[in-house]
């Protein structure tokens, strides 16, 4: 579980609900629902016309890693590498068959199970390599579906709060509605701004940061697979891979 994603979500609402509040506003006056439709409808609208809809799925599916990244202990996958490099060393190859059915990473099995048959360690890589790439590609673009709404939001909101000040113009000849008015239009705007800045850029960035972690150990994972196939001593490989981990 990401602590500093859920302290963020946590000071993200206090600052705006304390803030509303230590400034005499209150929290009605931050509830709108006309705000709601404009910006939050008029976000997903927008994104849903700038992504496919499988990249928007694959987007959404990545949100729950800004609070629980996935698994990724580079140290015990060195480990795992090094004992099927002593593995391989001793009973060859074809020894690493009970390890293929084993492991529960996708990406690292199907590199081991070309290992296992046998292939050259130039066609494991290529193969590999291009494996990553399209992984990499798309949870890239995943990511980039919170970026986009992070800059539709802020427009959305101006919008929003123009909108709102139409209906005040319609409403001058009643002083007593003016205010109130006013203070509902410009909460689009705290809408827009407030949910880019706070929760859909931080995000997206925090979701590229988990995406390049991800792509450094697979390279790990790759570089010690294609070092097995080449043969070289355990104690080489492990020495290599730790240049991967940063503490």
């Amino acid at each position: 579980m990401d602590i500093l994603s859920l302290a963020s979500l946590a000071l993200a609402f206090v600052s705006i609900i304390g803030g509303s509040i230590a400034k005499g506003s209150g929290v009605a006056a931050l509830l709108s629902t006309s705000a709601f439709m404009i910006v939050v409808l008029g976000t997903v609208a927008s994104i849903f016309m700038q992504v496919p809809l499988a990249t928007f799925k694959r987007g959404m599916a990545m949100g729950a890693w800004v609070f629980k990244p996935p698994q990724s202990d580079g140290d015990a996958v060195i480990s795992k590498i090094v004992e099927w490099s002593n593995t391989a060393r001793k009973q060859g190859l074809l020894g690493l068959e009970s390890v293929v059915e084993q492991e529960q990473d996708a990406f690292i099995k199907k590199g081991l199970q070309a290992l296992v048959d046998g292939g050259e360690p130039d066609a494991i890589r290529n193969q590999l390599e291009i494996e990553l790439e399209t992984i990499e590609h798309a949870d890239l673009q995943g990511a980039k579906v919170y970026e986009g709404m992070g800059i539709y939001a802020p427009t959305l909101g101006i919008i929003g709060a123009v909108m709102g000040l139409m209906a005040v113009m319609q409403n001058l000849a009643d002083p007593s509605k003016l205010g109130a008015g006013i203070a509902a239009a410009f909460v689009a705007t705290i809408y827009g701004i407030g949910l880019a800045n706070l929760f859909f850029l931080p995000m997206a960035n925090k979701l590229k940061s988990v995406v390049h972690h991800q792509t450094q150990m697979r390279q790990m994972a790759i570089e010690g697979i294609i070092s097995i196939a080449q043969g070289e001593n355990p104690r080489n490989i492990e020495s290599k891979l730790k240049g991967y981990v940063h503490h």
